[in-house]
């Protein structure tokens, strides 16, 4: 479920799959509407007669990125062709665009023609129902477009104008039509001005190479909500020029690395692994503070669903993360995102869309016959948790004194009531693997730290009886937890506890199964780390569930199903 290379800017987002081929094109937020639905974007080369796709097995390929940068470092050698294509790739970091450039070397002694095919399969919106292709001599490109989504494909020839004068448009995925990409293969495109329904693009881009030579090809996607926004960044393009802005977005992903709050002499340079890390993170962050959990189209064909939401405690912990890498701009974004979909009641959905709207759920709202919130209840907790973190650092009082009264007390409140009465302990949700209903040690941390955090908020803006009810219902829920949720014949963390029947008022079960998410405790700061329970339970769950040979890792828990390889163990 990851593409090979992401590339993007917060509100365009584009990857490439192993094949450097490109397979997701997210805009205008990053996670929703994938313009491409999964489907192929084709490459393809043609010399001496001769025409082969770049994802053919002829070619090598090197997928990387540039050091310290959002572009990619791309080699593709087909020695059958006597061809190198070094190719680059960049979102332009302000506008929305797609930006490459394709050095080619002739590795023969003759001197030869090269045409550079590439293919654009966009579904609109995520569908094939109602687009339009054609061309556009006012700008000498081809647009696609559906509603309030335009994309615009040119390029520029060596010693030529910015602009396209070899193209096709046609239909595809009907009456057997498998799209212009087949038009390519003759080396020789038809030039259809204009085809309307389930369509597709191909331009061509021409170098003539001397033996032994380079020469250098760009191309660009412009992407807007109507043709005149498209029309004035190809201009931009064609006047700035594809190597100055490529040039100029590589400067700012070097710079952005650098700009964090803590750098001093004595702070180290990020390494490249936690360098490469942050920028790809960067792209799963929408620029309306959505923190996006993954964006691939491949498990769509799985489950007709896909990883592109937001979930409240997934972002929590990425903004924890971003706040200690010195990111706190992204986190705060993050917050003022949640913060007006808090439910009236105080909790936090499932997850939501980018854009803020509810998003598929698998939670029932009734069950064992009996309504329940179809909720994770760590999430609201993790996000109280993770914004007292952010305050506590970088001290934002006019920014958090309306997360006070929009999220804080509310959820604060809830999270104080949304409690068992017999236990004190939190009322049954769903575990943070979506699988599991009762009441989960890791949800219980997560409302203890959710509960101190709200006091903490309080306290320090002067609501005494709040944070006096939030701390004392926290109180209670750790002496709970230390009571019920821990064996008491072996000192370890249970995973959480049951109902039986899923009777609330029923007889409560342990679930004695070791489980990652135990060692989230420290963390949170439910439990030290020193903390003989917790000492205990960590040294029993690596010896449990981690992962002998190729794989590696830690398993979620003991017989965890999802996504297992064939050299896992049964019993992890």
């Amino acid at each position: 479920m990851a593409k090979d290379i992401p590339i993007g800017n917060g509100s365009l987002l584009i990857s490439f799959d192993a094949d450097y081929t490109i397979r997701d094109w997210y805009y205008p937020l990053v996670g929703q509407e994938n313009h491409t639905a999964g489907h192929r974007f084709h490459m393809g080369v043609w010399v001496d007669g001769v025409f082969r796709w770049v994802h053919d097995p002829a070619f090598e390929r090197t997928l990387r990125y540039q050091e310290n940068t959002l572009a990619t470092n791309v080699e593709l050698t087909c020695q059958p062709m006597g061809l190198t294509i070094w190719a680059q790739d960049v979102v332009d970091f302000r506008e929305d665009v797609l930006i490459r450039c394709f050095r080619i070397r002739n590795h023969t002694p003759n001197a030869r023609e090269v045409r550079l095919f590439l293919h654009h399969d966009f579904h609109v919106y995520g569908v094939d129902v109602g687009d339009t292709a054609f061309y556009d001599p006012m700008s000498h490109a081809l647009v696609h477009y559906k509603g309030r989504r335009y994309f615009l494909m040119s390029g520029i020839e060596p010693g030529q104008d910015p602009g396209i004068e070899s193209w096709a448009t046609g239909r595809k995925e009907v009456q057997g039509l498998e799209g212009t990409w087949r038009d390519a293969e003759d080396g020789i495109l038809e030039g259809e001005p204009i085809t309307q329904g389930s369509v597709d693009s191909t331009l061509a881009l021409t170098a003539y190479l001397g033996p032994n030579a380079d020469s250098t090809l760009y191309s660009w996607v412009a992407a807007g909500k109507t043709l005149e926004e498209v029309r004035a960044l190809n201009g931009l393009v064609s006047f700035e020029t594809p190597q100055v802005l490529m040039e100029r977005t590589r400067a700012f992903w070097a710079l952005w690395l650098k700009r964090r709050g803590h750098d001093s002499e004595d702070t180290p340079p990020f390494d490249d692994l936690c360098a490469r890390s942050l920028l790809i993170l960067r792209t799963n962050l929408d620029n309306h503070g959505g923190i996006v959990a993954a964006n691939d189209s491949d498990i769509v064909v799985i489950s007709r669903d896909s990883y592109s939401y937001v979930w409240p405690r997934d972002g929590a912990f990425v903004s924890r993360a971003l706040d200690e890498a010195g990111y706190p701009s992204l986190s705060e974004r993050f917050f003022n995102f949640l913060a007006p979909l808090l439910d009236p009641g105080g909790y936090f959905a499932h997850k939501y869309n980018p854009n803020g709207s509810l998003s598929s759920s698998w939670h029932p709202w009734i069950l064992h016959g009996r309504p329940e919130l179809p909720i994770q209840e760590d999430e609201t907790g993790t996000v109280l948790w993770a914004m007292w973190q952010h305050f506590r650092s970088f001290r934002n009082v006019d920014q958090a004194e309306t997360w006070l009264n929009h999220v804080v007390l509310p959820a604060g409140q809830f999270l104080t009531d949304f409690r068992h009465p017999e236990t004190d302990l939190p009322w049954p949700s769903w575990d943070l693997w979506e699988e599991r209903w009762g009441i989960h040690t890791f949800t219980t941390a997560a409302v203890w730290a959710g509960l101190m955090a709200a006091g903490h908020f309080a306290k320090a803006f002067g609501r005494e009886p709040h944070a006096s009810l939030f701390h004392q219902a926290a109180e209670e829920i750790r002496a709970a937890a230390l009571a019920r949720l821990v064996n008491p014949e072996t000192g370890l963390l249970y995973r959480g506890v049951r109902f039986a029947d899923g009777d609330p008022k029923g007889t409560l079960v342990p679930d004695p199964t070791p489980d990652a998410s135990l060692l989230l405790l420290p963390q949170l700061g439910f439990l030290a780390p020193d903390h003989p329970v917790m000492e205990a339970t960590a040294d029993w769950i690596m010896k449990e569930l981690w992962v002998p040979g190729v794989v590696g890792g830690l398993a979620r828990y003991s017989g965890d199903r999802y996504h297992r390889g064939p050299d896992v163990p049964s019993d992890v």
